[in-house]
């Protein structure tokens, strides 16, 4: 009768449903944008205490890795946003019947990458 139970949960073995997706991006945006504020308040104290600060900052930022690091921020804002606007619906039990939930997660997930592309396309 005693089972062969997991001790611990796989998560990369098991098939999680987009909403599920969408959600556990909404908390790992949510933690990224909260650790970048550190640096991002540092960045513009120093943009704006004097001109050489300002054009370190820029070389700073013209480095392909430091771009690709604020695409990311990026990224996170927007997937924070559309997925908050999202589930502020559902708070409001709009959205919450599976077939919706499972379109408005497509969506938060092609508008928040599409915004992400054409931002960084136009800021690059």
């Amino acid at each position: 009768m005693s089972k062969k139970r997991p001790k611990h949960l796989e998560l990369w073995n098991i098939k999680f449903p987009l909403p599920a997706i969408v959600s556990g991006l909404h908390r790992i945006s949510g933690a990224l944008m909260s650790l970048a504020i550190p640096f991002v308040l540092f960045a513009l104290a120093g943009t704006l205490s004097s001109a050489e600060r300002f054009d370190a900052f820029k070389s700073c930022i013209s480095h392909p890795l430091i771009k690709l690091a604020l695409l990311l921020v990026l990224w996170a804002f927007l997937h924070h946003a559309c997925a908050g606007i999202r589930f502020l619906f559902m708070d409001i039990h709009k959205g919450v019947d599976l077939p919706t939930a499972r379109l408005t997660a497509k969506i938060v997930m092609a508008v928040s990458l599409i915004l992400t592309a054409v931002i960084g396309v136009i800021a690059w």
